[in-house]
Parts: C-alpha cells; structure tokens; sequence
C-alpha cells in the first residue's frame, strides 16, 4: 500500500523534500510516528494536516492512493 506524503512551505525546509511516499501504513498515526522518528524537527513544527483534501482531527485510516498533506499555518485575506 502507497501512500503520498505532501509537504508545503518552511515543512519543506525541515525535511528537505517537498512529497514523501510511504508504503505499509495504515493510518495517519503511523506517517506521523514514522515522519517524527526520521525528522525529529517536526516534533516542534505547527501544522494542519489533510487527507484528500479535507483537513483532519485525529487518527485517520488510509488506504492505497490515498494523500496526506502537513501545511503550516496560512493567513491571507
């Protein structure tokens, strides 16, 4: 199972990649435990997190194609 990992603004600094893809996870707890364990920066990072589109709150089940996406903050008017 593949997953797209998608990173966006100063997330992309910390990491040094703009996308990521993972394979055997199957829930968006195991991204963040494997993304924290490789870049422990991110620990500290303020970012929302979505999958397909639709920004998430918590533990959230993948499936194969899916994408999860950790933006930093925005404002804009």
């Amino acid at each position: 199972m593949k997953v797209q990992i998608l990173l966006f603004g100063q997330l992309t600094e910390l990491i040094g990649e703009t996308h990521l893809d993972l394979y055997d996870v199957a829930d968006t707890d195991a991204v963040f435990s494997y993304l924290l364990a490789k870049y422990p920066s991110l620990k500290h990072a303020d970012y929302q997190v979505a999958v397909d589109l639709e920004i998430i709150q918590g533990n959230t089940h993948l499936t194969t194609g899916m994408t999860v996406a950790l933006m930093p903050p925005f404002s804009g008017g």
